[in-house]
């Protein structure tokens, strides 16, 4: 039996005020994910101090109103509720327990809330340590539900602990997301975050690598971005991120660091509880190449440079702009249109100027783009089931994985479709039989790992 609870932000947006007392929070960590959240907190009246790394990093957020602090310690003193949202596990440590951390400035009764995707093992060393104080923890690690979610409260947080803890900030969640869920205790709430990014992080990488293969064979690169998106094939990673490598910004909104990060407490978490997970290994081994090869503060996106480098060749469309500010161009400024799809999830409306120029593909050719099209459909269908796998050696349901998978930034056709889709069997086979001059990382591994029957 698993615990779930949703909280819709705008459903809630207009009576929030009147609900909640404006609580005293520190938020520590004013990035990408954590910036947004501040602002969305200050919009709706709550007092906040602040603390990140670089002062530079809050400068937005302390003009909107939020209080500076010169120390995380600093930061905490006197509130009711500490939101920490930062890039690695250590950090988190040291923000938390180092000389100058937060919960030495936090009091009984308080509340530690980490949105940070991290260890879980880490969260419950600080816990152990803030319960001894009086101090209730929360893991709450947050998932985009479309590019940079977090920019318009589009996000959703998935919650581990006391269910009493969660009750006491379920409101406040709603403030800087769409919707969260208390999924059960600490460690399952981090599961269910590397679950979502490691839909992701594959679909991301196969779809690089299938892109390749497509302009080999004369294949638009935009036309064939546009016909995944409307097959079985489709995903967040697809549709929304895939402009990144187009132009060739490789997405500024989150670094490689945290993609190799994500990709190895997976794999850890998977060692942990003797979860074979042989496609997300590989997957894992592309981000460390990437890694390797290039500097961790490059765009994440940049894992699917190894092909282009590898063959010397450029994904890049001569012109192509990604329609956001975190990519080429900075002063991009989408028009706020919204599209909400059956379930309810909404995302930006892409503007009709990006539509492919008309293609009559060959015959060949359409047979290759089907081809294509089955093999992405058959790792999303591939990586979700050993999502599954993890998820339930953590002791998570089926039910309550498919509900966090569709509010989550790894939803794809596949795991919206999952009962009703039937694998090609034969789909290994076809990609073996591809003709193709190309040097590919990981779809070569893939082939040598996986039976021609689709199964492993």
């Amino acid at each position: 039996m698993f615990l779930l609870s949703g909280q819709s932000a705008l459903a809630a947006d207009k009576e929030i005020s009147k609900m909640i007392e404006k609580v005293q929070i520190t938020f520590i960590g004013t990035g990408s994910m954590g910036k947004p959240m501040v602002h969305e907190l200050l919009k709706h009246g709550y007092p906040v101090r602040v603390y990140d790394i670089r002062r530079e990093a809050a400068k937005t957020v302390v003009a909107a109103g939020a209080v500076w602090a010169d120390t995380a310690r600093e930061s905490a003193i006197g509130s009711e509720i500490v939101f920490t949202c930062l890039p690695l596990p250590e950090d988190v440590y040291e923000n938390m327990m180092g000389a100058n951390g937060a919960l030495a400035g936090m009091s009984s009764g308080s509340i530690w809330v980490d949105t940070s995707t991290t260890n879980y093992h880490n969260t419950l060393l600080i816990a152990s340590e803030a319960e001894k104080k009086g101090v209730s923890c929360l893991e709450a690690p947050v998932s985009n539900l479309s590019h940079m979610g977090a920019d318009f409260a589009n996000t959703s947080i998935y919650v581990g602990g006391a269910k009493e803890g969660y009750d006491r900030v379920k409101e406040i969640l709603a403030v800087i997301s769409k919707i969260s869920f208390h999924v059960a205790k600490i460690g399952e709430a981090q599961t269910v975050k590397l679950i979502t990014n490691l839909l992701f992080y594959t679909d991301t990488v196969i779809c690089g690598e299938c892109l390749a293969v497509a302009q080999e064979a004369g294949i638009p690169l935009q036309w064939m971005w546009q016909h995944i998106n409307d097959s079985t094939a489709s995903s967040v990673a697809t549709e929304q991120f895939m402009p990144f490598l187009f132009d060739h910004s490789y997405d500024n909104s989150c670094s490689l660091e945290i993609g190799h990060k994500d990709m190895n407490l997976t794999t850890d978490l998977a060692d942990e509880l003797k979860v074979s997970l042989p496609l997300g290994r590989i997957i894992r081994n592309h981000y460390n190449e990437a890694m390797r090869r290039w500097n961790s503060q490059d765009g994440h996106i940049i894992v699917c440079k190894i092909t282009e480098e590898d063959n010397h060749i450029s994904l890049q469309i001569p012109g192509f702009v990604a329609p956001s500010k975190y990519g080429a161009d900075p002063y991009f400024v989408h028009s706020g249109e919204m599209v909400t799809d059956e379930h309810g999830r909404i995302k930006p409306k892409l503007p009709d100027s990006y539509k492919a120029d008309p293609f009559e593909p060959t015959p060949a050719r359409q047979e290759l783009i089907q081809t294509l099209v089955d093999y992405m459909t058959w790792i999303n269908f591939v990586i979700y089931e050993e999502c599954l796998d993890l998820g339930k050696a953590m002791g998570l349901s089926k039910e309550l994985l498919a509900e966090v998978i569709l509010w989550s930034v790894g939803t794809c056709w596949v795991t919206d479709n999952y009962e009703k889709y039937q694998p090609d069997t034969q789909v290994m086979e076809k990609i073996a039989n591809i003709d193709t001059k190309l040097k590919l990382m990981t779809t070569p591994k893939i082939l040598s790992t996986f039976k021609p029957n689709g199964r492993n």
